[in-house]
């Protein structure tokens, strides 16, 4: 289905291998927590294949790249096997996989606030197969607002690096971040990516965790300089933000600032982040699907309320 069908966009080459999973599951109707619990225990072994091999397809249909093939191991972890499928020499270090493992583990689940776990509790509420709310939540993911986040923070930090000449340097720095602030700079919507957070004001644990093995991972990879400048742009950020719009907290990085340097350090392609959030989502998504099931039991109906003056009625013959 893959190679038949393939796709520019890994994550609606996903949703769609999501979908086709239906016509290969023996039970995709029965909606007892027995057998969701399996359909998603598939899914969660199935997602990182999915992505792995529609990237393959992307690269020989749409890149002009060769594509490679290798099986994924029973005996590998989620991590292990990615690094083993999108790589053409199969071969990956411990730290590698030590590190991916603990990002998919960070951005498996977010509380359910975010917009794809809210579309698997609304999609479920109408009482439908698995196969069908998965599908839904990953095409929330793929959009821009959602699962794009740290692939704007890394096109952030292309546009830093190519302007600030002395990474060193802190005054350098924070003036360009105020002209990045200021809408001078960069993309002009006065957003630096990856700073901030609805939640998290001291700091983002999941940063945090991520941050210690990044450090780790950048002294293996000879690229600790522009480690040390994402360490100055998450001390010099908030305090920017800070001054200029006169905020009553103060901000901190959050996950997706560092998640995806860490990954251009695995030398994982950018057009994969996103499909990567997906693969972390599924165990959260998954969870959330059984709880709507077990706990729902009512269809998700939100209410719409007018807004507009009330207008006198014209018949049909009088309109213009």
């Amino acid at each position: 289905m893959i190679m038949k069908a393939p796709s520019n966009d890994i994550m609606n080459k996903m949703a769609r291998g999501v979908l086709a999973s239906y016509s290969y599951d023996p039970n995709p109707e029965d909606r007892s927590v027995g057998n969701i619990m399996r359909q998603c225990i598939d899914l969660v072994a199935r997602f990182s294949t999915l992505a792995a091999y529609a990237y393959q397809a992307k690269r020989r249909f749409y890149d002009d790249k060769s594509m490679y093939i290798h099986n994924p191991l029973p005996n590998l972890s989620t991590a292990e096997n990615f690094l083993r499928l999108i790589r053409a020499d199969k071969k990956y270090t411990p730290l590698e996989a030590q590190i991916l493992d603990l990002a998919l583990i960070l951005h498996a689940e977010h509380g359910g606030g975010n917009n794809s776990s809210l579309t698997v509790h609304v999609v479920s509420s109408a009482d439908t197969d698995t196969y069908s709310a998965i599908a839904a939540a990953v095409g929330s993911l793929k959009g821009s607002r959602h699962g794009g986040a740290n692939i704007r923070v890394m096109e952030m930090m292309d546009d830093i690096k190519a302007h600030v000449k002395d990474w060193a340097d802190d005054k350098e720095i924070e003036a360009y971040l105020k002209k990045i602030a200021t809408k001078q700079a960069y993309d002009k919507t006065g957003l630096i990516y990856g700073i901030g957070h609805a939640v998290y004001t001291v700091n983002d644990p999941r940063a945090v965790l991520l941050n210690e093995l990044a450090e780790k991972l950048a002294r293996e990879k000879g690229m600790l300089k522009e480690f040390r400048l994402y360490k100055k742009i998450e001390k010099i950020a908030p305090k920017v933000l800070y001054e200029l719009h006169g905020k009553k907290k103060m901000l901190c990085a959050n996950v997706d600032f560092f998640s995806g340097f860490v990954y251009s350090m695995l030398d994982i392609p950018r057009e994969l982040y996103t499909p990567l959030f997906a693969i972390s989502r599924i165990a959260g998504w998954s969870a959330h699907r059984i709880e709507e099931v077990v706990a729902g039991g009512r269809i998700y109906r939100p209410a719409y309320k007018n807004v507009c003056a009330e207008r006198a009625y014209i018949p049909l013959e009088k309109r213009k």
